[in-house]
Formats: C-alpha cells, structure tokens, sequence
C-alpha cells in the first residue's frame, strides 16, 4: 500500500506531520525515486509485536507503553518485506524487535563492564540458535525470544534455508562478541576491519535471507551467488550501515563509542569530524547510484530464469520480489531513521542513555 512520505507514528497512530530531516542526512534522491510503501498489515503489525514484546519480557510494561511505538521497528520492517505473507512478516517483525532488544543489552553490557554476564548470554544464544525448541523457556527473556523467532522463522522454507540462516547468525554472535572486545577496550578498529566487521554485526546475509521468506521462495545457490543479484543486496545493506552511523555519529560519540564509520575516518584517516561526515554521506550517495545500475542487471536475470517452466517463473518471480524489497530498503532505513525515538538523541535526558533501554543485566540488579 502506498504511504504518506513524510509520517510519523506515534502509540499505534500515524499522522502527516512532516519530518525535519538536516541537510547534512537528507538525500533528495530516496525522497525523489524509491517511493515508500508499507506492509497492508502493518497496523496489526505493530499491535502483534508490542505483545509479544509483553509476553516475552523483553522489554519492561511501562517503556513498552512508552516507547514501543515510537521507535518505529514495525515500520522498518513493514516497509522493507512487502508481498510476504502476514505470518510471515509477523515473525520477521519479532525477530527484528528482538534484535533491536538484543543490540541495547550488549550495549549496556558493554557500559556497565558486565564481561561475564556478556559472556554467558553470547554461549547462551549460540545454544539456543542450534536447538529452538529446548530453549523456549529459558530464565533469560533474550534466549527464549531468540528461541521463540527463529523457530517461527523456521517454518516456512526447507531445513537447507534454516541451516544457512543459522550459519550466518553464528557469525553475527561472533562479530557482537569482537565488537565488545573493541568497545572494551577503547580500541577503533581500521576503516577496511570496520567496514568488514561492520557487514556482520548489521547483519547484512541475515536480511538479505529473510528476503526469501518474504519471496516464499528458496532461491538456487546460482541465482543467490550471481554477481549482479549479490552486488545489489550487498549494496541495500551497505546503504542501510553506513546511512546507519551517519544519523548514530551523535549519538555515539555522547556514548564513547568506537564502532562507527566516521569514527574510524577520524582517527585513522585523521579526518575532521565535517570531513568525516562528508566522506560517510559520499559512501552513502555512492550506494544509492551503483544500486541503480546493478538493479538493472539483476532484472535482466529474472528475465532470463524466466524460461517459460514453471519452475523458471517461480523463481524469476522470487527474484524479482526480492530485488523490489531490495530498493523498498532504502526508503524504509531512511524514513525510519527519521521517525524513531532510536536517534531522537536530542530530546533524552541523558544522551549516552537511551530512555527506552532496561540497564539490568538478566537476572541481576
């Protein structure tokens, strides 16, 4: 369905109030050729998400009631895997909560020098990623709803999409874990080991995989692994990270950070904090461009699968619904990083403590 361009939600409510976006993050190039739409399902979405965030305890009643809404997860995802089925969106927009949930607990971990409990809820995940279903009811609310999405996820493709899943998870767990370590340490990794580092800890082959749930469709190795299709989902995530820590920059300098694109430029590249800046927007700018190019050659190759099979249509079809969420990705991270309470650094209290975070460990006091 279409959506207003500008909007924001608010408590289940959406309104056309126009978004002030500053000139050093606006990119009249998404605002201009990647229209926004939303998932039709999305406000049952919102509504299906915030209780399981509930009922898992993931996040304390009163910031649920408070904030949930407002950071527009739902929205990202609504925005991102149109054409999935509702069950299906539903799990992936949990999962994603989950995520979000799963990132401010490291973060706090990291803050608090909680290196033990971070050890333990790194094994814990680990565990409970191989076996879902014997981790269901875990004392810690972040391994059972790990256990709880991923287990819905895994329903809808065959076991050879699920293992690759979990492969590619595995390698998110163990990017957090190099990430604390850096954090931990006050160390800046390098622009090329953050870039690298950067494409796991987004993980960028965790969303492009959920674009074939979206799809309904396994895709072959062959059309995953050709050059154009790979080029244009790299590409969507590279927007995503680095647009990502260019909204963050603030938010992250206020908190010590050392996990971020321009932060790496400054002290490696020696850059200025404006030339930082111009150089992040550069690389962001750059990816919208080539996406444009490479989209082109992606099409060209769902026409080819095309060959009049019935199974060459499907999976032509496949590709096709994943490369449109593809380009739906660039106008949902952008919007989205303009509408969440996430980023709205400005109006906390405190701007290295986000208000809607719980700053418990599981368990602890």
């Amino acid at each position: 369905m279409p959506a207003f361009p500008y909007s924001t939600t608010y408590r289940g409510t959406c309104t056309a109030t126009a978004v002030a976006v500053p000139p050093s993050l606006s990119l009249p190039v998404i605002e201009a050729a990647f229209p926004r739409r939303l998932h039709p399902y999305w406000p049952r979405l919102q509504d299906e998400t915030r209780s399981w965030l509930l009922e898992k305890g993931l996040m304390p009643a009163e910031k649920v009631a408070e904030y949930a809404d407002g950071l527009c997860y739902t929205d990202l995802m609504a925005g991102y895997y149109l054409g999935a089925p509702d069950e299906v969106l539903q799990a992936i927009a949990d999962f994603s909560a989950w995520f979000f949930v799963w990132d401010d607990r490291h973060d706090r971990d990291i803050v608090y020098g909680r290196t033990a409990a971070w050890r333990r809820l790194r094994s814990r995940l680990h565990r409970a990623l191989d076996a879902p279903a014997d981790h269901l009811h875990h004392e810690d609310p972040l391994v059972a709803g790990l256990a709880d999405s991923v287990g819905r996820l895994f329903t809808f493709l065959p076991g050879t999409w699920n293992a690759r899943f979990t492969r590619h998870f595995h390698e998110v767990i163990e990017a957090y874990d190099r990430e604390f370590r850096n954090r931990v340490a006050a160390r800046v990794p390098p622009v090329e080991e953050y870039l690298a580092l950067r494409r796991l800890t987004f993980a960028h082959w965790i969303w492009t995989d959920l674009l074939e749930l979206g799809a309904g469709k396994e895709l072959p190795d062959g059309v995953r692994k050709d050059p154009a299709f790979r080029r244009a989902a790299l590409l969507s995530q590279e927007f995503a990270a680095w647009y990502n820590d260019l909204c963050s920059l603030p938010k992250e300098i206020a908190g010590d950070e050392v996990h971020n694109l321009g932060i790496s430029l400054i002290t490696h590249e020696g850059m200025t904090l404006e030339e930082a800046v111009d150089e992040v927007r550069r690389r962001v700018e750059d990816c919208i461009a080539e996406f444009l190019i490479v989209e082109r050659n992606a099409l060209r190759l769902a026409e080819g699968l095309d060959d009049g099979t019935v199974r060459g249509k499907e999976i032509g079809e496949a590709v096709r619904v994943c490369l449109g969420n593809m380009r739906n990705w660039f106008s949902s991270v952008y919007w989205f990083h303009h509408e969440s309470g996430r980023y709205m650094v400005d109006s906390w209290d405190d701007r290295s403590t986000p208000p809607y975070v719980n700053n418990e460990a599981a368990g602890e006091k």
